[in-house]
């Protein structure tokens, strides 16, 4: 299949009820950190871009949010056609420049300090993570506490980069600014906002 095909097929089949099906799944995982919430695969991106992934994106970005694809996506010039015709984004020149960033590659990921943090007077122009990891429950456990969390929550993301804990601990000193989380795996998605606090279960 040709690119211009590629970047036609795979998009959502009935485009309002699964934009808000993936949007409401987005809303209640950012209100309950570490929450799992499933998601069907209502969208067929070119790979390596997940269907998980693909649909967030066919959800919250339009063609006022610029995108940053990781090495790993970016390669791929069928998905950035992908990505243009089906939600119009532009894709951003810089990391910092991005309101939405996929990553296919979480463990290679630069550090968060390396995307848009936003302002202090719009905390919200700050770049949402959107992390493809295989699974929530293989790699290093992450104690989760904070607004949304009755007491404590517990995930276990894998494939994160090496120095993740200590990154999301200075990103949460930026607050109000800084970034926030989803991860997508194939079954759902989970959220770290800029306000949850993370330790390590040793901790």
């Amino acid at each position: 299949m040709d690119i211009a095909a590629q970047s036609i097929e795979g998009g959502f089949a009935d485009p309002v009820f699964n934009a808000q099906t993936v949007f409401r799944a987005v809303m209640d995982a950012m209100a309950r950190p570490g929450s799992v919430q499933p998601l069907p695969a209502l969208a067929r991106p070119p790979a390596p871009l997940s269907a998980t992934a693909g649909a967030v994106a066919l959800a919250l970005c339009d063609n006022d949010t610029p995108l940053w694809l990781d090495p790993a996506l970016h390669t791929s010039a069928a998905i950035g056609s992908w990505l243009g015709f089906h939600t119009g984004a532009p894709l951003a020149n810089t990391p910092a420049d991005a309101h939405f960033a996929f990553v296919a590659t979480p463990a290679e990921m630069m550090a968060l300090d390396g995307f848009s943090q936003g302002t202090q007077d719009y905390p919200d122009r700050s770049t949402t993570l959107i992390l493809q990891v295989s699974d929530l429950a293989s790699g290093t456990p992450l104690l989760l506490e904070g607004p949304g969390i009755e007491t404590s929550a517990t995930i276990a993301p894998a494939q994160m980069p090496r120095h993740f804990i200590e990154q999301w601990k200075q990103n949460i000193q930026r607050f109000p600014r800084g970034v926030d989380i989803i991860l997508a795996t194939a079954e759902g998605i989970a959220c770290l906002p800029r306000t949850t606090r993370i330790k390590t279960m040793e901790a």
